[in-house]
């Protein structure tokens, strides 16, 4: 089932979506790399650090929505690609690879890690970072309400994130003949302003099953979920507390 991403909804929380990129990329050992892809790069803002960083490299932003990739065509000095990860395939191998928080939409990706290695150069970087917190009440309360009637009707086959732990990309990727670093963190993000959790998985993890829904049960769905998370993210004074556990995994291929 389709659905359109949101750039300026996506960018709401810029701040946030942007440490757990800083923390991935800088674990990449590349010295000078010719040629740098960011595969799911959204808006390309942060595909833009990558040419900061390798001021050298053609830096390519890729990415399956077309709002997306328009936004990204503006930012000054990238390339803008519009593909599907799970078919890309560049015309020559690159020596750099970021998946930010792109392959938690592909089921089953695992089976895609020897594609994209093979789209390296030897000696060339994967690198990758997916959210772990799919058990958290911001996922389990969306889960729960879209099973219910009457939203469940229409929402069959609606696109959902999932990914595994970081010891399972650990042994994926050394399986397959490279170097790995891996590692998880739990950020504690402190979110302001009215249901500030909505906001956010509006325009990420929730915006799937909220574009599926017919306009007026939409609005319900909204309401009903948006009481479920003030309920499971309560503001003390000081702001919503929003725990979000990210899994990251670096390889570098023999």
């Amino acid at each position: 089932m389709d659905h359109r991403w949101d750039p300026d909804q996506y960018l709401v929380f810029a701040d946030e979506r942007s440490r757990p990129f800083l923390e991935l990329t800088v674990r990449i050992r590349a010295e000078d790399p010719a040629e740098v892809v960011d595969l799911g790069a959204g808006p390309g803002t942060l595909t833009q650090l990558l040419r900061q960083r390798w001021p050298r490299a053609q830096v390519t932003a890729v990415d399956a929505s077309p709002e997306m990739i328009a936004r990204a065509r503006t930012v000054p000095g990238l390339r803008a690609e519009l593909a599907d990860l799970r078919t890309w395939r560049p015309a020559e191998p690159v020596d750099v690879i970021v998946a930010n928080a792109s392959l938690q939409w592909v089921p089953g990706h695992l089976d895609l890690l020897p594609e994209l290695l093979a789209a390296l150069r030897r000696g060339g970087w994967l690198a990758l970072q997916v959210p772990g917190n799919f058990e958290e009440p911001s996922h389990a309360l969306r889960r729960q309400l879209a099973g219910r009637a009457p939203y469940a009707a229409h929402l069959e086959g609606v696109a959902v994130p999932g990914a595994h732990d970081a010891a399972t990309y650990l042994r994926a990727l050394q399986d397959l003949d490279c170097e790995v670093d891996a590692w998880e963190t739990t950020y504690l993000h402190v979110l302001h302003g009215e249901d500030p959790v909505l906001e956010w998985v509006s325009g990420t993890g929730a915006r799937p099953t909220l574009q599926a829904l017919p306009p007026d049960l939409r609005e319900a769905f909204r309401e009903e979920y948006r009481l479920l998370l003030r309920e499971a993210y309560p503001d003390h004074g000081r702001g919503v507390v929003l725990p979000f556990r990210r899994v990251f995994a670096v390889a570098r291929r023999r």
